[in-house]
C-alpha cells in the first residue's frame, strides 16, 4: 500500500479549490475572518486584480464566497456562517447590487 500523506484526501477537493483557485488569488484565511466587510473587500480586491477570471468581478467574488459556504456545509460554525452571509450582503453593497 502506498502512503500518499502529502496529497489531499479525495473528499477534500473543495479545500484545494479554495486554496488554489485559478480564477482568484485569495488572501490566506479570508473565510475565517470575523469582519464581514473585510472579507467582502478582500474578495472584491482579489476579483478585480485577477486576469484569470471568466466572469465580471462581482460574480467571481460572490461565486467563491458561495462555493466556500456550500462546501463547508454543516462543518461551518453558526457564527462563521452568519459572518459569511453578512459578507455576501457587504459584497452586494460594494458593487451597488442591493
Amino acid at each position: 500500500m502506498t502512503d500518499n500523506s502529502d496529497s489531499p484526501a479525495p473528499n477534500k477537493w473543495s479545500a484545494k479549490v479554495t486554496r488554489e483557485s485559478n480564477a482568484l488569488s485569495l488572501e490566506k484565511g479570508v473565510f475565517t475572518w470575523k469582519d464581514p466587510q473585510r472579507i467582502a473587500e478582500s474578495l472584491r480586491d482579489s476579483a478585480e486584480a485577477s486576469s484569470r477570471r471568466k466572469a465580471e468581478p462581482f460574480r467571481s467574488a460572490m461565486s467563491m464566497l458561495v462555493f466556500y459556504i456550500n462546501r463547508a456545509g454543516n462543518n461551518l460554525a453558526t457564527e462563521q456562517r452568519q459572518t459569511l452571509e453578512q459578507a455576501k450582503q457587504a459584497l452586494r453593497k460594494l458593487y451597488g447590487k442591493n
